[in-house]
């Protein structure tokens, strides 16, 4: 591993740290140790009441003066405190789990908010799936299963040393000595060995879910393709593959319950010939070996429940390293430049890291309206992306004072038609939602609907044509509050009726407000104030309206039969 892989987890594991209040943190492992040394206590005491009675029993006069009513009573006392930790023990570490995790979540989706992250997520979706759940789930280990019960462990052995120190010094440093050599040595041994099949299972699951997905959504395309057993194969290779790893884990928990089985009996045997030793000579008496025998019995019992959290270490190291640098690098993004009063967008020299031969300046005023034309590939849209903060400048400034974009995809989810508008203003009425829809032209055909605004919509707004589809888009930048609207071919796909009638609604409804409009078709063009012509990454042409410049830029543009009629 690389060291600045060892930077990123101390990093990242103080990141954690901070994430939930520190007396959650200390209160819960306090509360685990204390539950441990109450159960130690119970059973500790209960063998030498039990032991002690027994001896009472034995002769009348010492029954007679036997106190039953002290032990009887720490016995309760314990019992009913070891119930009631255990259970502020799983609130308290729970409750900081649970937080630190949607924290954790928080944090990774606004670092992938940072420019370009819809392109990654694109490319990579289900990876980024695999980070958002089966990652960050894999990090409750950490706390709940590692820290938690080496705390409760460690102070075991101390408690159990020390009670049997107080009997024989030898006897308490040998006990301590091999519960750490075995407890401490069988997990690390276990969290070693299983970091590669954790790691082979952790990407053979990742793989079978990615996979699996891309079975489910284009089964007609690898059938159409001729590829659709080869990825039913690739499937239950993956899953023969997690399969495998899987009997590995088993086989190495197994083996480390049988070493720490074995430790405990031996820990236990030889403990018995000291005790009873001791004992023997006199030095001990009945009750108090039995209670130092059943100390021992109970002092491997934390260690047990270590073992999970080692067979689990190496999947957690794995998501501790995928997570960390997203964590750690991406979330301290510089907040965006104002422009000065007056100018809606401003770019200096401005150049992202692709689609775009040199630096672009531009200004927009307040209210103007500006054409973005070129043919396809020209590097409009990477010059929209860059203003909507989508794509990172490699070079200049850009200083934007809010965006709403419409791309060439109509981006609708599944969810119902009020949610898909309301990802525009969250807190937007029903009379909003109504009065943008009519804007748009959509109003009759939702009201239409059985559901209304409830109507539910399919995967990318399955259920819809491409022009209704087009519309309730137009809606959603509608609701947007933002000064400045950027549309990239708002009208591509649409018939050309259809069209004239949606930039007709749109030129009203953006009154007041900065355009900019991606495109290569005259009648989104007739809209701008200013063209801009860009073609292989260059501005070769700039015209103000009422210019020859202007009238000739915009003669040169495609035309519907529509338009040429009208």
């Amino acid at each position: 591993m690389k060291p600045d892989h060892h930077q990123h987890l101390r990093l990242l594991l103080a990141e954690l740290a901070a994430m939930a209040p520190r007396r959650l943190w200390l209160g819960g492992a306090c509360l685990s140790l204390l539950t441990v040394l109450m159960g130690m206590g119970l059973l500790g005491l209960s063998g030498w009441f039990i032991t002690a009675t027994a001896i009472a029993g034995l002769a009348s006069a010492t029954a007679l003066v036997f106190d039953v009513f002290m032990p009887s009573a720490g016995i309760r006392l314990l019992a009913l405190g070891r119930t009631g930790s255990r259970y502020a023990e799983r609130l308290i570490t729970h409750d900081a789990t649970l937080a630190v995790l949607a924290a954790l979540r928080e944090r990774l989706l606004r670092a992938w908010a940072r420019p370009e992250a819809a392109r990654i997520l694109m490319q990579r979706p289900a990876r980024l799936l695999q980070r958002l759940t089966a990652d960050v789930d894999a990090l409750d280990s950490l706390y709940l299963r590692l820290f938690v019960p080496l705390w409760a462990a460690l102070g075991a052995v101390l408690f159990a040393a020390l009670a049997l120190g107080l009997m024989q010094w030898w006897l308490g440093l040998g006990l301590g000595l091999w519960l750490l050599l075995a407890g401490l040595g069988s997990n690390l041994w276990l969290a070693g060995r299983s970091r590669a099949p954790a790691w082979r299972r952790a990407l053979a699951l990742e793989s079978l879910r990615a996979r699996t997905v891309d079975l489910v959504a284009g089964q007609t395309e690898l059938l159409m393709a001729g590829r659709l057993k080869a990825q039913c194969e690739s499937i239950k290779a993956r899953d023969l593959r997690m399969a495998g790893a899987d009997r590995q884990l088993y086989g190495l928990d197994a083996k480390a319950v049988l070493f720490q089985g074995l430790a405990s009996a031996l820990a236990l045997a030889l403990a018995l010939l000291g005790l009873g030793w001791l004992a023997q000579e006199g030095k001990l008496g009945a009750p108090v070996a039995a209670l130092g025998l059943l100390l021992v019995l109970s002092a491997m019992e934390p260690f047990s429940a270590l073992r999970r959290g080692a067979l689990e270490a190496g999947r957690s190291w794995l998501a501790a390293r995928r997570l960390a640098p997203a964590l750690l690098d991406g979330v301290r993004e510089a907040a965006p430049e104002a422009p000065a009063p007056g100018v809606a967008v401003e770019l200096v020299a401005a150049m992202p890291r692709h689609g775009l031969a040199q630096g672009i300046h531009l200004q927009l005023r307040t209210g103007e309206r500006l054409a973005l034309l070129g043919p396809s590939g020209a590097g409009k849209s990477s010059l929209l992306g860059l203003i909507a903060g989508e794509l990172a400048p490699m070079q200049g400034r850009v200083r934007a004072g809010g965006c709403s974009w419409l791309t060439q995809r109509t981006e609708l989810f599944l969810d119902s038609l009020r949610d898909n508008l309301r990802l525009a203003s969250p807190d937007a009425t029903d009379e909003q939602l109504w009065r943008v829809l009519k804007t748009a032209g959509l109003a009759d055909f939702v009201r239409s609907l059985p559901q209304g605004l409830d109507t539910q919509l399919g995967e990318g707004g399955l259920g819809l044509s491409g022009g209704q589809a087009r519309r309730l888009a137009l809606a959603r930048l509608l609701l947007s509050p933002a000064p400045c609207w950027l549309l990239d071919e708002p009208t591509e796909g649409l018939d050309a009726a259809t069209a004239m009638d949606l930039l007709q609604r749109l030129d009203q409804a953006a009154h007041g407000r900065s355009l900019i409009l991606a495109t290569h078709k005259y009648r989104e063009a007739c809209l701008a104030d200013r063209l801009i012509c860009v073609d292989r990454g260059r501005v070769v042409l700039e015209a103000v309206r009422g210019t020859t410049a202007f009238e000739q830029a915009l003669e040169r543009l495609r035309r519907d039969e529509f338009e040429e009629r009208g």
